[in-house]
């Protein structure tokens, strides 16, 4: 963190100018650096006579639809699960039937792939589109699900299934970290306009620690009620329901700036009242 730069809008704010143009060069190729500039001056100019964000602001239908999407976005990413897996990983692993050693060594197997699927992420992330990648990973995820509920009924009296539950966790844990996780974040902090970003960015967040806070403490009860298979049935509706919310709702920021991104919101909201 020590090397990375200031933001480019961050230093116009500031009116540093010749300091984020130089940062901009570096993260933007010569055709776009002038324009994208430009942008930015103009825009944060306009804002500069704008009053400082508060929860009145949310009243905006567009803003109400940013508002949507990011609380939408946040609460995907645990509803799907992933901490069940991060929290009760050994509990999983023990109700799957190793013992409680095998369980705990079995279980830094989902640590380990969740880093590297992250550095994986992190490649994917200037290689293809947000909405892609997202839609894959929970997908992927939803489908890893169904799997564990369907063997969990069928195979649970084989010798082998142990070792099944836990190739199924770790392919899950890949695919969450790799492709759902690093996305969220980066979309939940993309679709605010920078006014709006800190407090937008805290309402997100929050909802999404409720999801969070939900799925911990409701995961053992269920798991205790109705067993391994049903539970991850549950999430695997769940996983459903989000594609279903992701392939509708969200859009693709991948190569888009704040300012067109923020336009095109606007925009929507325009074309919608005129249909």
């Amino acid at each position: 963190m020590l090397t990375m730069p200031e933001s480019p809008r961050w230093l116009l704010s500031k009116g540093k100018v010749s300091e984020a143009l130089q940062v901009l060069k570096r993260v933007r190729d010569e055709a776009h650096t002038v324009a994208e500039f430009n942008e930015m001056q103009d825009h944060i100019a306009a804002e500069a006579h704008l009053k400082k964000a508060t929860i009145k602001d949310f009243a905006a239908p567009w803003i109400r639809r940013l508002l949507f999407i990011g609380i939408g976005v946040g609460i995907v990413q645990q509803i799907t699960g992933v901490n069940s897996i991060n929290y009760y990983g050994t509990q999983i692993l023990r109700e799957a039937g190793f013992n409680t050693q095998a369980a705990l060594i079995a279980n830094t197997a989902n640590g380990i792939i969740s880093v590297t699927a992250t550095l994986v992420g992190m490649w994917l992330l200037g290689k293809f589109g947000r909405r892609a990648i997202f839609l894959t990973g929970l997908t992927v995820t939803s489908i890893v699900q169904c799997f564990i509920g369907i063997f969990s009924m069928t195979l649970s009296e084989q010798a082998f299934f142990p070792y099944l539950i836990l190739s199924l966790t770790v392919t899950f844990m890949a695919f969450q970290q790799g492709c759902s996780a690093p996305v969220t974040w980066l979309i939940m902090s993309e679709i605010f306009p920078l006014r709006l970003r800190g407090l937008g960015m805290g309402t997100v967040v929050f909802f999404s620690w409720i999801a969070n806070f939900t799925v911990g403490l409701s995961f053992p009860v269920l798991l205790a009620s109705v067993g391994l298979s049903k539970t991850f049935f549950i999430f695997a509706i769940c996983g459903l329901l989000a594609v279903i919310f992701v392939a509708k709702w969200v859009p693709e920021t991948k190569g888009r700036s704040l300012e067109q991104l923020e336009q095109s919101f606007k925009n929507y909201k325009k074309s919608e009242a005129t249909n």
